[in-house]
């Protein structure tokens, strides 16, 4: 025989939310990295219930599907018609018999439910023996909202909704915030007497308050220190202000542990967010997902990491990150696109409009600016020329570039994957890198220059440019020359390997 389960959470999640007026169920609509529901279920974790069960209807494979991801052990049950709280709370359990002990009630709409509050709520309730407790607050606009009744001695009354409330009633500031904790045994007994003579034609679950009162049930109230936490979502315009006092919340416990917070009002913190002692989150960031930030670590301005790990004393300036890692005092940005799989490693550097995917950066080496890389392994303390591409893709198949350690690649190089550039090599600027480069040398893949002289008096005649070289021309008649050029014969049959000591070192001068 089973033992009995001592205390069961139920959320209620059937809902449409139609002012929400989207094609995903109201409890999945997204709050500083979780779903609604999911902030919900995080509030009711440290009961450590015996069981979760999660009344599902609107969207209801979505939300399942949903709960298997974020509560794998949580048992989704189907309200096919949505005939009230008192039917959900029904149905929910009949697929819990061997419940007995505190059933907890929660909505699936109330992200800023503290799990301190859902502790205190069941703490009340099992310590006073009461058959049902409601949890309450005071608010400045009741309106919309069930009003807690209370009779002459303070003791709860009734719960009434607000269309079926008096003006005097209506009056009322203190509501009820729809959390619940029942002694299941009786609980079972009223909901079998729910009537659906009210308003709405449904079966109200704080009708069972009244009930258990009428039978001389112990019911009790017990109020929320903070009304904002009972806060639901309706719309997208209350979702909106959940968002920013979560934000708030969030930001201010984060400023308390030790983080700086340069501009409050325009960072936004996923609660799943990690951040370590000194860290500086400048203005208009936005760190979401698993990201971490490590101790004295600068990210911001204007800066987007997702599921990024920021190493201690890095620095990320107007950057956008996506399942990255940025190694200790690395640098990124600004302009910067770091895509999954991008590790730079300690002081590596990601500079201006640089993007990176899939690929490693070693100790010290810098790939400064107008760069992608892709599928690539860079060494330790190497230097990548501007405006390269590693060219990764070839119509099928990806392929990966290996660039080993203190090697100085050229601007404007290609990298056509998949290909090594050895240790201590160099690249020559506007070379087509597609063989190998063995260690020590310097990789040439580009036709020699060749001026065609009186080209643009010849062919451009009469526009700006043959004018300006007319007038040079004129200029520099009866002057020393200066240098020489190759004729077209020598362009195409010089040596084209002859590069030299200052092509070489004006080729790699990128940094």
């Amino acid at each position: 025989m089973s033992q009995p389960h001592l205390r069961t959470v139920v959320v209620l999640a059937a809902g449409e939310g139609k002012r929400m007026k989207s094609a995903l169920p109201k409890v999945l609509h997204p709050l500083l990295g979780r779903t609604l529901v999911g902030h919900v279920l995080t509030a009711a974790a440290p009961l450590a219930a015996d069981r979760t069960v999660v009344v599902v209807g609107h969207g209801a494979d979505q939300v399942r599907s949903h709960l298997a991801e974020i509560a794998p052990d949580a048992t989704p049950v189907l309200q096919a018609e949505q005939l009230g709280t008192g039917h959900a709370v029904r149905i929910a359990l009949d697929a819990v018999p061997d419940a007995s002990g505190t059933l907890v009630v929660l909505n699936g709409d109330v992200p800023l439910l503290r799990p301190e509050t859902v502790a205190a709520l069941v703490r009340a309730h099992e310590s006073a023996g009461s058959a049902a407790t409601v949890l309450a607050a005071e608010v400045p606009d009741p309106t919309g909202l069930g009003r807690i009744v209370r009779d002459a001695d303070g003791r709860l009354e009734q719960i009434v909704e607000q269309r079926d409330a008096t003006e005097a009633q209506r009056a009322i500031r203190e509501i009820n915030a729809g959390i619940y904790a029942f002694d299941v045994s009786r609980l079972r007994d009223a909901l079998g007497k729910l009537s659906t003579d009210n308003d709405q034609g449904e079966e109200y679950l704080t009708d069972v308050f009244g009930l258990l009162g009428s039978a001389g049930e112990p019911v009790g109230v017990h109020v929320a220190a903070d009304h904002v936490e009972t806060l639901g979502c309706n719309d997208r315009v209350e979702l909106a202000a959940l968002r920013r006092l979560m934000r708030d919340r969030v930001n201010e416990a984060w400023m308390r542990s030790g983080v700086s917070l340069l501009d409050p009002d325009t960072t936004w913190i996923d609660v799943t967010v990690a951040l370590d002692r000194d860290a500086v989150v400048d203005q208009n960031t936005q760190l979401r997902g698993g990201t971490v930030v490590g101790t004295g670590a600068l990210v911001g301005p204007d800066v987007t990491l997702v599921d990024t790990i920021v190493g201690p004393g890095a620095t990320v300036v107007r950057s956008h990150a996506v399942g990255a890692e940025v190694g200790p005092n690395a640098s990124v940005g600004p302009y910067a696109y770091l895509r999954p799989a991008a590790r730079l490693a300690e002081k590596a550097k990601v500079g201006t409009f640089v993007e990176v995917k899939n690929s490693e950066i070693g100790a010290g080496s810098k790939v400064p600016h107008l760069t992608y890389v892709g599928d690539a392994t860079i060494g330790e303390q190497s230097n990548i020329g501007a405006a390269s591409v590693f060219v990764n893709y070839d119509g099928v198949k990806k392929h990966r570039t290996v660039i080993g350690s203190h090697a100085r690649t050229g601007a404007d190089n290609m990298f056509v994957a998949p290909v090594e550039v050895g240790d201590g090599a160099y690249t020559a600027a506007g070379s087509v890198i597609h063989e190998n480069v063995p260690a020590g040398a310097m990789g040439v893949a580009r036709a020699r220059q060749r001026n065609i002289e009186g080209w643009v008096l010849k062919r451009r005649a009469g526009t700006a440019a043959a004018e300006a070289a007319e007038r040079a021309r004129r200029t520099a008649e009866g002057a020393p020359n200066s240098g020489s050029t190759a004729s077209e014969g020598e362009a195409i049959h010089g040596d084209t390997e002859a590069v030299g000591p200052t092509a070489g070192a004006r080729d790699t001068a990128t940094d």
